[in-house]
């Protein structure tokens, strides 16, 4: 069958050493988000930046985090199309804001509020 002779293509690339030329695109996103997200201890995907947040959702997340005097650090998906829509790929996530602590999804705006209203969230961020 075809997809039988494209899986053995595929292999027999992968033994070249070729795939690595024939997928750059997708492995180098990957990592770059792999790296954005382990950037920092506490890191927000959002749009805008805390100072000037570009949507009400990110800027009510800026807010919650504020109340910790949290420690982290943001990257503006507006700034990157190719970041903003690969992590929601990559994270299975639709939506922004998106938190990671320790290279982990928390989640969105309603998780955080969610965590924020039943004091879980402090522990975490800390």
């Amino acid at each position: 069958s075809p997809f039988i002779n494209n899986m053995e293509a595929v292999v027999s690339t992968q033994s070249t050493g070729e795939l690595t030329t024939t997928l750059p695109v997708k492995q180098s996103l990957d990592t770059r988000l792999k790296n954005l997200i382990n950037s920092h201890k506490v890191m927000l995907f959002m749009k805008g930046d805390p100072s000037e947040p570009r949507c009400g959702f990110s800027k009510t997340t800026v807010g919650i985090l504020a109340e910790y005097k949290a420690d982290y650090k943001t990257f503006d998906i507006l700034s990157d199309n190719e970041v903003r829509q690969g992590l929601k790929t990559y994270s299975e996530w639709p939506t922004y804001p998106q938190l990671y602590v320790d290279g982990e999804l928390i989640g969105g705006l309603d998780i955080i509020r969610e965590m924020h209203e039943a004091g879980e969230l402090g522990d975490i961020i800390k």
